[in-house]
């Protein structure tokens, strides 16, 4: 009888750790907070460095999947005022966790790095996770329907790495160092354009 209690308590305790570690908060980059040099290949094939051997700084975004709407709307906002980003020295690079074959046909046409990670590994070591409330948060549900309701969105495919990964972001300046981050509280929590050259001239 002994014996029998003693191997449910090692089961219910190694249940109990699984939960625990599935439960840990992902390990998030701060500001002050140094990255290793990275070489990314873009999704039309080109060499990506982050930190930028030409830039200022880099502004390094993770979205979600290629067809995700949400990511299109806010993708668009960046496109519209590239020019001011650059001007100041900013170098935008954007990461989602689709394959590059699903990205090329519509990503790769912005004026800017577009990587594809379906394997994670960046979201991984950036310490980027997920949450039902990525989409179940109602402040995203506005733009939600302006994201849906465009007439300039790429077909509507869901990549394996599903709809509930939340954005983060990156100003990384020449040296590998983390000048800014922030990650979203939901699947539309970016910093503006506004609030990305504002962070950049800290």
């Amino acid at each position: 009888m002994l014996k029998k209690i003693f191997i449910a308590l090692m089961v219910l305790l190694a249940a109990c750790s699984v939960l625990v570690l599935a439960n840990l908060p992902e390990q998030k980059l701060k500001r002050g907070d140094q990255i290793d040099p990275l070489v990314l290949k873009s999704v039309v094939g080109a060499d990506v460095q982050v930190p930028s051997p030409t830039a200022r700084l880099v502004h390094l975004q993770f979205r979600r999947f290629a067809g995700c709407p949400i990511c299109n709307l806010h993708m668009h906002s960046i496109i519209d005022r590239h020019d001011e980003l650059t001007s100041v020295g900013i170098k935008e690079v954007v990461v989602f966790h689709s394959p590059a074959a699903r990205l090329e046909p519509y990503q790769g046409k912005f004026p800017f790095d577009v990587v594809g990670d379906p394997e994670r590994k960046l979201y991984d070591r950036f310490g980027i996770g997920e949450s039902k409330m990525a989409l179940l948060d109602p402040r995203v549900w506005p733009a939600l329907v302006r994201a849906m309701t465009s007439k300039d969105n790429p077909e509507y495919v869901q990549d394996a790495g599903g709809p509930w990964t939340r954005p983060a972001e990156f100003l990384i300046d020449p040296f590998g160092k983390i000048i800014a981050s922030h990650y979203g509280a939901h699947a539309y929590d970016q910093w503006s354009v506004d609030e990305i050259i504002e962070n950049a001239r800290r």
